[in-house]
């Protein structure tokens, strides 16, 4: 989280429909179905996220679709993410899933810029995808 900054929580008995744009950190834990745009996310192991993510700095652990805009991203290992990921700097926690593509260097894109349409949960392979060296 940053310094000197407020912060806002989402417990996981919320569902919202609709964007969310704070100046304030966020730690979600309950379903989003919208883009966020925010300083600093973190994540619940069990929320749910369908849009584009775009902020500074972002610890994933829960179900993302949709794309990821952010220059720090941390996927935890009980995140399941199907979309495209723009970062500068990444980790992936061993056992995390990740569906999609990866782009060094795109934190910069503005979210309006990548349309998100919602996806199914049948409508994409559930297999993990699996990183040189596994």
């Amino acid at each position: 989280m940053s310094k000197n900054s407020t912060f806002s929580m989402i417990g996981a008995d919320v569902v919202i429909t609709g964007d969310i744009s704070a100046s304030a950190d966020l730690h979600i834990d309950g379903r989003v179905r919208g883009d966020i745009n925010c300083l600093a996310l973190v994540q619940g192991a069990a929320s749910e996220m369908i849009g584009t993510i775009t902020a500074q700095s972002a610890h994933m652990a829960g179900m993302v679709r949709g794309s990821i805009i952010v220059d720090s991203l941390v996927i935890q290992r009980s995140a399941h993410i199907v979309g495209e990921v723009h970062y500068e700097t990444l980790t992936i926690e061993q056992g995390a899933r990740v569906e999609g593509t990866f782009a060094k260097g795109g934190a910069e894109v503005p979210a309006a810029a990548i349309p998100v349409e919602p996806v199914e949960p049948a409508a994409y392979d559930s297999t993990p995808l699996l990183l040189e060296g596994e």
